[in-house]
């Protein structure tokens, strides 16, 4: 029969079906720029996975964080009847909807929203003490600098939940070994060059660190070329440990070592949760840690 049918081209009538069992077997991802930004688009992959196991076709709406274009994302799911909504941030935040009547399953994805409690974060307190354990497995107890945060600047700077967790797990895995950084540079943009300029700084000194946690993977690419302008060896002077698994982490040489974000399991994550709903509010994805060659 099977056989017989796909010669024929049959082809099942999921619009029909879908009247019958009030399911679509559609989801919606809608983010704002998830969609056209590298570094996240692992949320997507591991969606779409996910929902391709579960027989589930699923519909991508990019929006740029404009809230008409959130509205119309929203409409246009809606009048689809799609089985639920991921709702994507490229960066972990709180997600501020439009004031429309939305009674279809939701998920946030790598945000949180209080009209829909369920929730896929990365676990980033676990992350922050993973990266100090590198450190520790290293045998390291004095000499650790921290880059790119600074207590007095942690609740001005961040307003990401997940920001914060980092840096307490971070404080915690310190203080648990009776820890303290030789130093702490606040950087406003995460980005090479301000990495670049602060590590110079510190390389400069009386005492310089021997090694560096990086609050992301971008001011560790600058911490590299700042450690080669002055002809401080990776790892044998300066070892660096950072966040995020950057693509081009694993290309520098020597390779970085990072705790990355798990983009795709969250996005797998979100979907499980939209078709097999659980009591938690919040879920936590573990952040893996990539060994390289950047630590001593």
């Amino acid at each position: 029969m099977h056989a017989a049918a796909a010669e024929l081209g049959y082809r099942p009538n999921v619009a029909a079906r879908g009247l019958k069992t009030n399911k679509t077997q559609t989801i919606a991802f809608i983010s704002d720029v998830v969609a056209t930004t590298r570094f996240a688009s692992g949320l997507i992959k591991g969606a779409l996975s996910a929902a391709e196991a579960a027989g589930h076709v699923m519909m991508v709406l990019e929006t740029g964080g404009e809230p008409k274009r959130e509205t119309e994302a929203i409409g246009a799911a809606l009048d689809r009847q799609v089985d639920g909504i991921v709702f994507a941030a490229m960066r972990a935040r709180e997600l501020f909807l439009p004031d429309m009547r939305i009674e279809t399953p939701a998920v946030m994805l790598n945000a949180t929203n209080s009209r829909f409690p369920h929730s896929v974060l990365p676990d980033e307190y676990r992350g922050g003490r993973a990266a100090i354990q590198v450190l520790l497995d290293a045998g390291f107890r004095d000499g650790i600098a921290l880059l790119g945060q600074s207590e007095a600047k942690e609740r001005e700077l961040f307003r990401s939940a997940t920001v914060a967790q980092r840096v307490a797990g971070i404080r915690e895995a310190m203080a648990d070994q009776d820890l303290e950084f030789v130093a702490e540079v606040s950087v406003w943009l995460w980005e090479p060059d301000e990495g670049y300029q602060a590590t110079k700084r510190l390389l400069r000194q009386k005492n310089p660190p021997r090694a560096i946690v990086a609050m992301n993977d971008r001011l560790a690419f600058g911490a590299y070329q700042a450690a080669g302008e002055l002809g401080v060896r990776i790892p044998e002077d300066l070892s660096i440990v950072s966040f995020d698994n950057d693509e081009i982490a694993a290309y520098l040489r020597p390779g970085l070592t990072t705790v990355a974000l798990p983009h795709e399991a969250m996005g797998a994550r979100a979907v499980d949760l939209l078709l097999h709903p659980e009591p938690a509010t919040e879920s936590l994805i573990p952040m893996p840690v990539v060994l390289r060659d950047s630590v001593r």
